[in-house]
């Protein structure tokens, strides 16, 4: 029986588009008076000085366009704490729970997959997870009625157990696809982000998906 593991982030979840959205409203667009404005501190005998000049001059705005998942490069942070508090503890339902799918007919298209092909393969959901992101996700497969039993969350230090659980991988992930273990398939969903990558077998749309695996197994 071949194990079939499909990525969320950037196959099934357009977590990069919403990241936008969610960046551009709560950061560009907010009132940023609270982050630039004059800071000042007061000493026992009430003078006072002003401190904070590196967060007045900071200013949040898109660097690039998203060609890879080093959201730092591509937007601006203070620092590498404040973007891992943006994505999973301020925004972690908005971002992970409430993003759209890549695709109008992505989950239709994966439980019809799943219907066609469970009887003779193990069909499972992967994806790199941290903290409030896991039940974000799980929202977010909910909420798009997906059928598949099999999920497995994994972070960097857990990444050998994924690639233990699955002999295909279907993903968009540059990290994953520019790792791949021997012995083990990857095909890539293309993105912007991971153009840059070669694979032997990739694909544009869900609905490609099933043309692949006839060959594989």
């Amino acid at each position: 029986m071949t194990r079939i593991g499909i990525d969320i982030n950037g196959v099934l979840r357009d977590t990069v588009g919403k990241f936008t959205q969610l960046y551009e409203k709560h950061l560009i667009d907010s009132d940023q008076e609270s982050f630039m404005g004059e800071t000042y501190q007061i000493d026992m005998s009430g003078n006072t000085e002003l401190i904070g000049e590196e967060i007045k001059n900071f200013e949040y705005k898109k660097i690039s366009e998203v060609t890879s998942l080093e959201m730092d490069k591509h937007f601006s942070f203070r620092n590498k704490e404040e973007l891992f508090s943006f994505m999973y503890e301020e925004y972690a339902m908005e971002l992970f729970g409430h993003a759209p799918s890549t695709e109008m007919t992505s989950f239709n298209t994966l439980n019809d997959f799943y219907i066609n092909y469970r009887d003779n393969n193990e069909i499972l959901i992967v994806s790199n997870e941290i903290g409030k992101s896991k039940p974000s996700s799980l929202f977010f497969l909910s909420k798009f009625g997906c059928l598949l039993e099999k999920i497995i969350f994994f972070s960097e230090v857990t990444k050998t157990n994924m690639w233990n659980n699955v002999d295909i991988l279907l993903t968009a992930d540059p990290s994953l696809l520019l790792d791949q273990p021997v012995g083990k398939k990857i095909i890539k969903y293309n993105t912007n982000y991971n153009k840059h990558i070669e694979s032997e077998y990739e694909i544009s749309s869900l609905s490609e998906f099933n043309e692949i695996i006839k060959t594989l197994t």
